[in-house]
């Protein structure tokens, strides 16, 4: 039975045998920047320490992960707060400087619906929904891609919701979208003044380009990130699109409501989004839906199997933000975000392999994984999301 995407992937990604609830976790079927590099939480460790001073310091500091899969980041992250030595993201080895106190102050909170692993630390707490009265750092990387959301298609009589079968991927057109959602679509994703020669024809079946140009599923395999044999979500090509006579959209305002429900959870401090996403002016025409299984992009078919995701509007999600918040945001890219916080990926000076050959070799390393982390081709695509709630826009963000 046909049912809207929707409600597909809340019970494909989020039901009792999800794909984020059952098996051992998202790092199994594809890669993030959390995965890629220690590099990253280094960077957001110095963000966090921005935050703790913005704060005057405060007797605890709160850092919750939202989305955190098996609490990768948050592992990565308290282990640099104690004290324990990362890898310098330029030159040489060094530690990440933070208030000796710091690690003292901070609590870390994890939120997912899975099981709590068995071999968390101790210190990471573990929870099913976001908290409330934060103070400190809310950290949302690519979690908005996962919130459920509804698909349209653009037909002759106007915007009509997209039904999908759940075991098999077919789609098929349903009802007029209701006047909420209009009036997202009208704002954030406007369609062209005349339909593409779409059909209303509720019974019209949506059908995947053709398999032989793009593989025998239909999608184009996305290119395996570098030093990994899983592939990154945020490749080019990720989006694949159906049938080119139907303009697509992929309705935002599940993911307005998520983000801005997540602002209100803080006190005072900063949220922070980091997820693959588009602007207004550049929509993608057919609507960016896929799936990711196995460390390979397949077709999205929501049976609780595979991934399923969708590039976030991310102008639209900032705005519900600001809204809640009544504080201005920053938008970046990645590769800008990393950069101010001083992972810049440059190579260190070759008069080093003359005086320190395993420290060059070491520092090559960690400029090579920084690369990958701000690639714009890749990684650095990313958008970055700072959303101030209470405080100025920290140093390495204010615009």
């Amino acid at each position: 039975m046909s049912i809207p995407w929707r409600d597909a992937m809340s019970h494909a990604l989020y039901g009792p045998d999800g794909f984020f609830v059952a098996g051992a976790g998202p790092a199994d079927h594809f890669r993030t920047s959390v995965h890629a590099s220690p590099a990253f939480a280094a960077a957001l460790l110095r963000l966090v320490s921005q935050v703790d001073a913005a704060l005057g310091h405060p007797a605890r500091l709160d850092v919750v992960d939202v989305g955190a899969g098996r609490g990768e980041l948050l592992r990565s992250l308290a282990g640099l707060a104690v004290g324990v030595s990362a890898r310098s993201l330029r030159h040489e080895p060094s530690s990440v400087t933070v208030r000796p106190s710091l690690a003292e102050r901070i609590r870390f909170t994890a939120v997912e619906y899975a099981a709590r692993p068995a071999d968390l630390p101790d210190e990471i707490n573990w929870v099913a929904e976001i908290p409330n009265g934060i103070t400190g750092v809310l950290l949302a990387t690519e979690w908005l891609d996962n919130v459920p959301l509804d698909v349209a298609v653009h037909t002759a009589d106007g915007w009509r919701y997209v039904l999908v079968d759940p075991e098999s991927g077919v789609e098929t057109v349903g009802e007029l979208v209701n006047a909420a959602d209009l009036d997202w679509l009208r704002k954030w994703w406007p369609a062209p003044s005349t339909s593409p020669g779409a059909d209303s024809d509720p019974d019209l079946a949506l059908t995947w380009t053709d398999a032989t140009s793009r593989g025998e599923s239909g999608f184009r395999a996305a290119r395996p990130a570098e030093g990994s044999s899983l592939t990154a979500r945020s490749r080019p090509g990720c989006p694949e699109t159906p049938n080119s006579d139907y303009l697509r959209a992929e309705i935002g305002r599940s993911r307005d409501e998520a983000w801005a429900d997540a602002v209100l959870q803080i006190s005072r401090g900063l949220a922070v989004a980091v997820d693959y996403g588009h602007l207004r002016e550049g929509r993608p025409v057919d609507g960016t839906l896929t799936g990711y299984r196995g460390g390979r992009q397949v077709p999205p078919v929501p049976d609780g199997s595979s991934d399923v995701t969708a590039h976030v509007a991310m102008d639209s999600v900032a705005s519900a933000g600001a809204a809640v918040a009544r504080c201005a945001y920053s938008l970046i890219s990645q590769a800008e975000a990393l950069r101010a916080l001083g992972a810049d990926g440059g190579r260190p000076p070759l008069s080093l392999a003359g005086t320190d050959p395993p420290g060059y070799v070491r520092a090559l390393a960690a400029a090579s994984a920084v690369a990958e982390l701000t690639d714009p081709a890749g990684l650095g695509g990313h958008w970055w999301l700072h959303q101030p709630v209470g405080i100025g826009l920290p140093p390495a963000v204010a615009r």
